[in-house]
């Protein structure tokens, strides 16, 4: 790929700017533009530009830092189809969050992390991603703070499967705590297996996603793989295992330092959770604020921590997140106001 340049680099942020790039691959470009020039109109839409596609050209107009960001996001789109990566939508939304002038990424895009798996390479989709998964890699327990579809879990899983599947770990255990919703797991249908399943759902899709079927039925059979409820942690010790604790905010303080103390030689723990979506009975203090609060700042311990700019799942969940976090803080202020 190259490009013409047709006005100055250096002018100011917020005047107009054209330049126009040209991709030497023809076979590539349709895909690059997407069905009807879909990814072009995603484009244009979040980042506030103008595209405009003749011949293996395609033309950028507008702000200066929004037609910079659209050059940076069309050049990491056409490289992963270099790379023989196909693109959709999420890929398309990835790169422009990954480019956006607010973004901020802390690697330049060709030098992103990204964890290699049996079924590929997960990329992170959000320079907070990126930053968590350099967490992942470096320190032996992450906490990871942040409202849903912000990609806590699932990267977590896939380190954990691409550790497990280099040798560096011997197993993989997730976790969740069985929180009560109405029913007591007592009263449920069917065995022990069968009664907590649905509360370890989200853990074995993010597997699915990681390893062949016939793989992961294997090593769940073998014991390489484990997806057990919080309470089956108790009394032992992990070694040289990737521990993953799921919605963490559902802990109590007790459990969670009995969690925390079940690690091992040569294991990783990673601990998520949402401090907006605690479901304990009211009155009880989360176990992952307290943990937090205890240690937080502790050599070896790191924190990544997500925002609702960092939901990667349909655009309107972002919306959706921030919606009932306003209302929430109104109705704190409220109270306060009330009450002062």
């Amino acid at each position: 790929m190259s490009q013409i340049i047709a006005s100055p680099a250096t002018e100011p942020a917020l005047l107009p700017r054209s330049l126009t790039l040209t991709f030497d691959n023809n076979a590539l470009l349709p895909l690059l533009l997407g069905d009807h020039d879909r990814h072009l109109t995603r484009i244009e839409q979040r980042l506030g530009v103008r595209l405009a596609c003749r011949g293996n050209r395609v033309s950028i107009t507008g702000p200066a830092l929004q037609v910079s960001a659209a050059e940076a996001t069309l050049g990491a789109l056409y490289r992963q189809l270099q790379k023989g990566e196909m693109i959709d939508g999420p890929k398309v939304d990835a790169a422009m969050r990954l480019t956006e002038p607010a973004g901020e990424p802390r690697l330049p895009l060709s030098d992103l992390p990204a964890i290699r798996t049996r079924k590929g390479a997960v990329g992170p989709r959000s320079a907070a991603q990126a930053a968590y998964m350099e967490l992942l890699s470096r320190f032996e327990m992450v906490f990871s703070l942040g409202p849903a579809g912000t990609g806590k879990t699932y990267l977590a899983v896939a380190q954990a499967v691409a550790m497990l599947t280099s040798g560096a770990v011997d197993r993989i255990v997730l976790s969740r705590p069985a929180v009560e919703a109405g029913e007591r797991l007592g009263f449920l249908p069917g065995d022990m297996k069968e009664k907590v399943d649905p509360y370890l759902r989200p853990l074995y899709d993010a597997l699915n996603d990681m390893l062949p079927g016939d793989q992961l039925t294997r090593r769940m059979t073998t014991g390489e793989i484990e997806i057990a409820p919080l309470a089956f942690m108790r009394g032992r010790t992990l070694a040289h295992a990737f521990v993953i604790l799921d919605e963490a905010q559902n802990t109590t303080p007790v459990q969670m330092k009995m969690f925390l103390t079940r690690m091992g030689e040569g294991t990783r723990m990673v601990i998520t959770g949402d401090l907006t979506q605690i479901d304990l009975p009211a009155g009880t203090r989360s176990g992952l604020a307290d943990a937090l609060d205890t240690l937080e700042g502790i050599s070896g311990i790191a924190v990544a921590r997500f925002s609702n700019a960092d939901v990667v799942r349909h655009p309107l969940v972002g919306r959706i997140v921030e919606a009932y976090d306003q209302r929430h803080a109104a109705a704190r202020e409220h109270a306060r106001e009330r009450h002062g």
